[in-house]
């Protein structure tokens, strides 16, 4: 049989196994992006507001396309500042206890919630940040409805802090931000975790992954952009906080988003901290740093 014959198929073979490891791994990426996490009795034993000796209300938020979503008032019906906790990706309004009552010991109102498909919030699989703006604008909406002349500040975290920034763009009501471990964009945080964990050039998976989710959950992730969008909130104030050895989303994507963003701003980078790690190395001084923050600019 002539080289010609016996190669074609051979190269064909090796194609298609090339072809079915990037389909598999795109897969997988998408999982990643994209979980639906089954619930079971062990999701409700969370603490809440109530085991650190803080008033609060359990309310429902409405998103844009009609999922319910659940969430904690902490009332200061003294004050017309409120502070909205917006957790991470794989997260839930438990998460935000920490800061949520120190900020409310310090005078706001504070309002805590699930995104879609976590918590008690109606099921839907995840999406990083493509999905979750309307959450938090539903979220800020009910804040502004519920108290006359608000003022709303956000404090964010990994995928809450990117989501916080690309409202904040869209909603001018927002009017001052805390972005802790943002990314500058979705595809640059898989393309990291692709170069971390497979050591493999990114590039082919990550449009790969694009695909394969826009087919199977309706986005595509290559669209949320934080870097594209946080110059829009300038005049408000953003203060943007990165973990110094963060092995999640590199402390130069922070440096690039505050390098991109308009006045006031401040970067604080914390340190010897990991990913969303400068609260845990420093709960009391985090809390006051991001306080005296919402002191400033929610007066």
């Amino acid at each position: 049989m002539p080289r010609r014959r016996i190669l074609l198929p051979l190269l064909a073979s090796a194609a298609l196994s090339a072809a079915g490891g990037v389909f598999g791994a795109a897969w997988y990426v998408t999982t990643r992006v994209s979980p639906q996490h089954r619930r079971s009795y062990q999701d409700t034993y969370t603490f809440t507001p109530w085991e650190l000796g803080v008033p609060f209300e359990a309310i429902r938020l409405r998103s844009a396309d009609g999922l319910a979503l659940t969430g904690w008032w902490l009332p200061r019906p003294e004050s017309h500042a409120v502070v909205i906790g917006s957790h991470g990706h794989s997260g839930s309004k438990d998460d935000m206890l920490g800061i949520g009552t120190s900020a409310w010991r310090a005078g706001f109102n504070v309002l805590l919630f699930d995104y879609r498909g976590r918590g008690d919030s109606d099921p839907w699989p995840h999406t990083l940040v493509s999905r979750e703006v309307d959450d938090l604008l539903a979220a800020v909406a009910h804040a502004r409805a519920r108290v006359a002349g608000a003022r709303v500040g956000v404090v964010g975290f990994s995928m809450g802090a990117a989501v916080a920034i690309m409202a904040a763009a869209r909603e001018p009501a927002i009017s001052a931000l805390v972005a802790d471990s943002a990314f500058t964009a979705v595809a640059d945080v898989v393309a990291h975790g692709v170069r971390r964990t497979l050591g493999i050039p990114p590039a082919p998976l990550v449009r790969a992954a694009d695909e394969v989710l826009a087919r199977r959950h309706g986005y595509r992730f290559t669209r949320a952009r934080p870097i594209d969008a946080v110059g829009a909130i300038s005049p408000r104030p953003i203060m943007i906080a990165h973990g110094a050895a963060d092995s999640t989303v590199p402390v130069e994507q922070a440096r690039r988003l505050f390098a991109a963003a308009g006045q006031p701003k401040q970067l604080w980078i914390a340190e010897g901290a990991e990913h969303c790690g400068g609260y845990f190395a420093d709960r009391e001084g985090y809390c006051t740093r991001v306080n005296a923050f919402f002191a400033q600019y929610l007066a």
